[in-house]
């Protein structure tokens, strides 16, 4: 069956069927082949079955919570705070859009969302200053792709859930990979900005540092309050994720005032659009896994593999090589949804950490929204800037470059998460 099911899935993919209904359709082909037509009720059972779990309430309250701030001034804010502590040093604002991306990506849990609310504030200050634009759109969206590795992070929690995993602790690992990442794109940015001679920005001010802190504080607060709430176990991850909302639609609409009932409608709207779409993905995930499952696939495929090579070094290669070509032609969430339950009996095989597995996962799928030709961060920086994808595209190769070498770390140096990965 197992021939049947990928087939048909690949089929439908090349024909520009959607990932979802390509998914659920190779699912019910292979149902009604392998056992019989009056068994494809067992699709709808389990597409609903699949999304009863509470953890998943989290994805469209994050979602909801990052739009909200997005498009508000909280992201100019931060910004301002920002560039207040480094924006002296050449190359300063460059290093202000990956520390605004860390940031909001503390907020958000999206790599587009964080791509939006930094770019739309930074791009047209960079523009002004004689700044490369599009370096400077190639740098914010690869800045992006911490928006879903530091926490709070959609990708994790799907993950979480498929893997039976801890959504806390998957929290807690991404800490180390994100700063890593920002690091790492900070030490490119500044060698560019030395290479083109980018100009200083203005003299350091203890009373604008002050000044830009006070009035970023609500920003500031929202991470500490989303974190710190869920790992001092005062709530889920879940509960986190409406305590978000809540709080980000107080200080919208009360502290800075940017927010109205007509607007409020807009940004939900475009949050459920968001979130229906992963939904949709999820529930079409749940015949194709039940299907994995019946005809035992992943095990047989962790066979076929091991019996390449049982060295887990060189498997992991192949898996990271894997994980990276498929964040180039899917989506995050779909790719995470379908190839968790592919990897997992082979990665327990290889006796590795599913934990260590779900974070480099993550990170391997985050680098795919730089690269084209499914690079929704660089849709988002184009769209921004107004520059074609291909421009872009080239300009974001050094950071791609950084990035991978990143990964590889990740991968093969899993002591850099003392006392959160074994």
């Amino acid at each position: 069956m197992a021939p049947i099911l990928f087939i048909v899935f690949i089929v439908l993919l090349l024909v520009g069927v959607p990932v979802a209904f390509s998914i659920c359709s190779a699912a019910a082909v292979t149902i009604t082949v392998g056992l019989a037509p009056d068994k494809l009720l067992m699709v709808i059972q389990r597409m609903f079955e699949s999304c009863n779990s509470f953890s998943l309430i989290a994805v469209p309250f994050f979602i909801l919570a990052g739009d909200l701030l997005s498009k508000g001034k909280i992201s100019k804010l931060l910004v301002e705070f920002c560039e207040s502590l480094l924006g002296m040093i050449r190359g300063g604002l460059s290093v202000v859009s990956v520390l605004a991306g860390m940031f909001f990506a503390a907020i958000s849990g999206s790599g587009a969302a964080t791509t939006a609310a930094v770019g739309g504030t930074l791009v047209p200050q960079l523009k002004a200053r004689g700044y490369k634009e599009d370096a400077s759109a190639a740098l914010i969206a690869a800045a992006g792709t911490i928006g879903v590795v530091i926490p709070p992070s959609v990708p994790m929690v799907l993950y979480a859930v498929i893997a039976e995993e801890s959504v806390n602790n998957l929290f807690k690992a991404g800490f180390v990979p994100g700063f890593i990442m920002g690091g790492v794109l900070i030490a490119i940015a500044l060698v560019q900005a030395y290479k083109n001679n980018y100009p200083k920005g203005s003299s350091f001010s203890i009373r604008n540092v002050i000044k830009t802190f006070l009035k970023a504080i609500p920003g500031i607060m929202m991470p500490l309050i989303i974190l710190g709430g869920i790992f001092s176990g005062i709530f889920t991850p879940s509960e986190a994720a409406a305590v978000a909302v809540v709080y980000a639609v107080l200080v919208s609409a009360f502290v800075y005032r940017d927010l109205t009932i007509k607007s409020l409608f807009e940004i939900m709207l475009g949050s459920a659009r968001t979130s229906a779409v992963i939904m949709i993905i999820i529930a079409c995930s749940g015949p194709f896994g039940w299907c994995l499952a019946k005809w035992r696939i992943p095990e047989a495929i962790a066979t076929a593999v091991l019996s390449v090579s049982n060295n887990k070094y060189i498997i992991m290669l192949l898996i990271s090589v894997i994980i990276l070509v498929a964040g180039v032609f899917m989506e995050t969430s779909s790719a995470i949804i379908l190839l968790t339950p592919v990897f997992l009996p082979l990665i327990r095989a290889l006796e590795i950490s599913t934990l260590h597995f779900g974070v480099l996962f993550v990170v391997g799928i985050a680098i795919g929204m730089i690269t084209p030709p499914v690079a929704i961060n660089l849709f988002v920086a184009s769209g921004i800037t107004k520059l074609s994808l291909e421009k872009i595209s080239k300009a974001v190769i050094p950071y791609l470059i950084g990035l991978i070498i990143v990964f590889l770390i990740i991968v093969y140096v899993p002591m850099i998460f003392p006392g959160v990965i074994i």
